[in-house]
């Protein structure tokens, strides 16, 4: 028998709001334990998935959890597991009582495809193991009684794509190891899987977090105080520009190319150093530690740093832009946000290089980064609302005859 509990509209969405945040904040928190396995190099400290050294993934003994990279790696997985705990119980929520069979029907098809891979081939037991989780994870939560209406539709579609991206997400990192001895386009298989999965896990961030935005008050102010923003084509430039830069920035320390220009506003002394054999061996030979240094390594940091200044440049003009609102209102306050957030983002970058990539300024250049992408996909959504609503209007206004009067900002 289904227990009730009070759902009443000034109960409900503040708490599932509350806990979404929960879950965005349990989301940056795994970004920054996956840069910083990616910025030390242990991604295979630990060498199968979904077990850790033969011990179930909550069993691994402390003394061999407290040892080296196991430490990273071991706690990205422990904490990547949390964060998918979480997010299935936030769909359940998000989505209501009605969505129990349609969890219930997921998470036993989960349990089936398990058990028939583990038949299939031993190379994928790994997988075979993590659907059988994921799918009792799903069973559970379709097994909570408690009686909810669903939120608003536009929540409820951003859930169930979460719920979907986060079970992709685990996929890809168990892959990520099964598959590192795999050579695909010339690098291996952990190295290509890794970059899917860290470009995703910056999509599934912002995702999370603009389900928080539609769960909130918010979300409702941003239709009613739609205003004119000129500049909305930086708006949209800004933020590719940015999602760019995070995937450079994934490739250099996955390449662990991070340093593959020492100095800055020069590189080896020059504007666009030369990148001929001679004078790579060159400049190894100033690195210690370092055996080899590419053209590509090289090229792709330029691309990174020129980037970083046409992704700051291009936000600059978008808040500009957005100071023609009154103090408070929404546009005005995300344009803000978003400078400041890229201006911490830019100084975050010249002291990684400036502190030869030490481990937490590089850890809070992914965090920041993070954060920059995610406030300027709200901006993003912000402007299109409001021209949605002008379309509207304008629609409304043809159809009833009436002479369009011409919107000031």
């Amino acid at each position: 028998m289904e227990s009730s509990i009070p759902t009443s509209s000034s109960q409900r969405p503040v708490w599932l709001f509350r806990f979404a945040c929960l879950v965005a904040l349990a989301t940056l928190g795994l970004v920054c334990i996956g840069g910083l396995v990616t910025s030390k190099g242990v991604g295979m400290s630990v060498p199968d998935w979904p077990t850790s050294f033969g011990y179930s993934m909550f069993a691994l003994p402390i003394s061999m959890w407290m040892t080296g990279g196991v430490f990273h790696e071991h706690t990205h997985r422990v904490w990547a597991s949390g964060v998918g705990l979480l997010v299935v119980f936030l769909a359940r929520w998000t989505t209501g009582s009605g969505s129990r069979k349609t969890l219930a029907g997921v998470g036993l098809a989960e349990v089936v495809a398990g058990l028939l891979l583990m038949r299939v081939n031993p190379l994928w037991k790994g997988e075979a193991h993590f659907l059988l989780g994921i799918g009792g994870v799903v069973l559970a939560a379709a097994a909570v009684g408690f009686k909810n209406a669903p939120a608003s539709p536009l929540s409820v579609r951003l859930a169930w794509a979460a719920f979907w991206l986060v079970q992709i997400q685990g996929s890809l990192g168990g892959l990520r190891v099964v598959l590192d001895s795999w050579a695909i386009g010339g690098t291996t298989g952990g190295t290509v899987f890794g970059m899917i999965h860290g470009c995703l896990g910056q999509v599934f961030f912002v995702l999370v977090t603009c389900l928080a935005v539609s769960l909130s008050g918010w979300y409702p102010r941003w239709s009613r105080r739609a205003g004119d923003i000129r500049g909305a084509h930086w708006v949209f430039l800004g933020a590719a520009l940015v999602f760019g830069q995070l995937i450079l920035g994934l490739w250099m320390r996955h390449q662990h190319a991070g340093l593959a220009i020492p100095d800055l506003p020069l590189a080896y002394g020059q504007w666009w150093p030369k990148t001929d054999p001679e004078s790579l061996l060159r400049y190894a030979s100033r690195r210690e530690g370092v055996d080899a240094i590419t053209s590509l390594q090289i090229h792709m940091h330029l691309f990174h740093r020129i980037n970083a200044i046409l992704a700051f440049l291009t936000i600059l003009m978008a808040f500009r832009s957005s100071r023609v609102h009154a103090k408070g209102h929404p546009l005005k306050i995300l344009g803000t946000a978003w400078l400041h957030l890229v201006s911490v983002q830019f100084g975050l970058g010249l002291f990684t290089v400036l502190t030869d990539r030490a481990a937490d300024v590089a850890t809070a250049h992914v965090a920041v980064g993070s954060m920059t992408l995610a406030v300027g996909c709200w901006f993003c959504w912000a402007v299109g609302l409001h021209q949605g609503t002008t379309l509207d209007a304008s629609r409304s206004l043809s159809n009833s005859g009436l002479p369009e009067t011409p919107v000031v900002p």
